[in-house]
């Protein structure tokens, strides 16, 4: 099982949704993924919901009318102030100062210099996802990238992460990444012409038991499929957006304990 204690640091921990119709989102993910909900009350105003799986917090989903709905993406750090400190050294821009969220840790929120937005998470009472790569779990996390070698700069500066490329025919195809303890942390997919000129982005994964029921329950739920499914590898990949437009992968396939 991937059941969690605690996240060296620089390793990907936690995932919320920011979505105009919680309990829309509450009904798709739940139908889904099987997720069980418990809300809380954010002091100042609003619902922070917790998603379990077999008991465990898993990920979370909270109601905002500001921007489309959007997966954010969380990584442990150390120290959140020297992670944003960091990070604005390095190019990037500071959408969120760091603050305390109640006991449970410190965050920060930043976009790297092409634009993809990702969270730094101070781990106190609360270490992130309890729960991690079984079914309706986060599994992967990948940066869908523009500059591959700007990128790997980056973010081997700001977290110590190893860098593997993959090459085909001279070319690279996909980076690998490993946190500052040698762990598989995810990857960067290189964008292709076909995007246009549409930013850089964090794309969470989530295990699936099966990639093509996935698919299909998501369809019938309200859900739009953008890719696949496909197989770039060890398992099955699709891409899909869910009805307020937060984009995710559904992945079918082997996983770390």
């Amino acid at each position: 099982m991937g059941v969690r204690q605690g996240y060296e640091p620089g390793t990907f921990s936690w995932l919320d949704l920011s979505t105009s119709d919680a309990a829309g989102a509450k009904s798709f993910y739940g139908e889904l993924f099987g997720w069980e909900f418990e809300d809380s009350e954010i002091p100042g105003g609003g619902v922070y919901t917790m998603c379990h799986v077999q008991g465990d917090a898993v990920a979370a989903i909270v109601q905002q009318d500001e921007q489309p709905g959007h997966w954010n993406n969380y990584v442990t750090v150390e120290s959140a102030d020297e992670a944003a400190a960091k990070a604005k050294e390095l190019g990037a821009h500071v959408f969120e100062e760091p603050f305390d969220v109640m006991d449970a840790g410190r965050m920060t929120v930043f976009a790297d210099p092409d634009g993809a937005v990702l969270c730094a998470w101070e781990a106190r009472d609360n270490i992130g996802a309890y729960r991690v790569n079984d079914v309706g779990c986060m599994a992967w996390n990948e940066l869908q990238v523009r500059d591959v070698e700007k990128a790997s700069g980056f973010y081997t500066s700001l977290f110590g992460w190893e860098m593997e490329p993959i090459e085909q025919d001279g070319m690279t195809v996909y980076t690998t990444i490993k946190n500052s303890a040698g762990r598989m942390n995810g990857g960067f997919m290189p964008l292709s012409e076909a995007h246009g000129d549409a930013p850089s982005y964090w794309l969470a994964y989530f295990t699936v038991e099966s990639c093509d029921g996935t698919v299909e329950k998501a369809q019938e739920l309200g859900g739009t499929l953008l890719a696949g499914p496909m197989e770039p590898g060890s398992g099955r990949i699709a891409v899909i957006s869910d009805p307020q437009g937060a984009v995710f992968a559904a992945f079918e396939g082997p996983t770390d304990d």
